[in-house]
């Protein structure tokens, strides 16, 4: 059977991409405190409603419409086709809201006539709930990560974790900051695609790592680059398979899965590419700056005593 072979020399643009993913992230970080994250109802509480309408409406009809009922500051957005007239409307929790999907249509209703939208789905999640799921959401993902860190830390060596660790947060990063500068939705389907991707992330860096353990007899400090650029290559085949059997599923779910399916799709396109580009230009150079670096700490630790 033939096998696919790479000579190409990703070692030597490391810090040109490092520099590029560098910005990135800290345009990402900008992105998350500046615009903060649009919430889904699981974890900032309120009502989602999603609707179906017989003709032709923008979402600034709709806007208009719910302001007429006094439901103050609403998000209403469209999703799937146009030609569907389909939008999701989220509003606060009212303290009476246990007739709101009802009171909604109804107002619907005398704004585009009697029968013009159909409510498809209905959920609501109270204030002080959705403030306990956001906490531990953000909790597993801290918790993913550290134990990202024992796991590589105690399979492989010091060398190694740190790198992988970088990787992960660097795609963490960037995905989330993605999803606070368009502003999409984050939700528990966001979250679940977060988690993938830590989990995909540091299986594609072992990978590489693995590689490099093996030919780690032929290392020595002048050819580290060589090698682990050798272990590279001789992985990359393995890894583009892979990541593109995985990113043509997930194109397809992008582009017909609609509603929650397209964000959770995006997400995970977006942090899968991140996971292989950080194995090969983030995780890798970590590895060798480490190994070039150590005999110089330990030389300094052992003058500092």
């Amino acid at each position: 059977m033939h096998k696919l072979k790479f000579h190409i020399p990703f070692i030597k643009y490391q810090w040109l991409l490092i520099t590029f993913s560098a910005l990135l992230t800290a345009v990402a970080l900008f992105s998350i405190v500046k615009h903060g994250f649009n919430y889904g109802i699981d974890f900032e509480g309120g009502a989602k409603l999603t609707y179906k309408f017989g003709g032709a409406v923008t979402e600034g009809d709709v806007r208009t419409a719910l302001a007429k009922m006094g439901m103050g500051e609403v998000d209403v957005v469209r999703y799937g086709e146009p030609k569907d007239n389909r939008m999701t409307i989220k509003v606060a929790l009212p303290e009476e809201h246990a007739k709101l999907g009802e009171q909604i249509t109804a107002g619907l209703d005398g704004s585009f006539g009697s029968g013009s939208a159909t409510l498809e789905s209905e959920e609501t999640v109270g204030p002080k709930v959705g403030k306990e799921l956001r906490k531990k959401a953000w909790l597993a993902v801290i918790f993913a990560v550290i134990l990202m860190l024992v796991y590589i830390g105690y399979r492989f060596d010091f060398f190694f974790a740190p790198g992988a660790v970088v990787a992960l947060i660097h795609d963490v990063l960037i995905t989330m900051g993605l999803f606070a500068l368009l502003g999409k939705e984050f939700n528990t389907a966001t979250l679940a695609a977060l988690l993938t991707i830590v989990g995909y992330s540091i299986n594609d860096t072992i990978i590489v790592y693995d590689r490099i353990r093996e030919n780690h007899h032929l290392i020595t400090k002048d050819s580290i680059k060589d090698i682990v650029n050798l272990s590279i290559n001789q992985t990359f085949a393995r890894t583009i398979i892979t990541v593109l059997t995985v990113q043509f599923v997930l194109l397809v779910i992008f582009f017909r899965g609609g509603g929650t399916l397209h964000d959770f799709a995006f997400a995970m396109i977006v942090g899968f590419f991140c996971g292989t580009y950080s194995s090969i230009f983030i995780a890798s150079p970590c590895y060798i700056a480490l190994y070039k670096a150590w005999p110089r700490l330990l030389s300094w630790v052992k003058k500092s005593r």
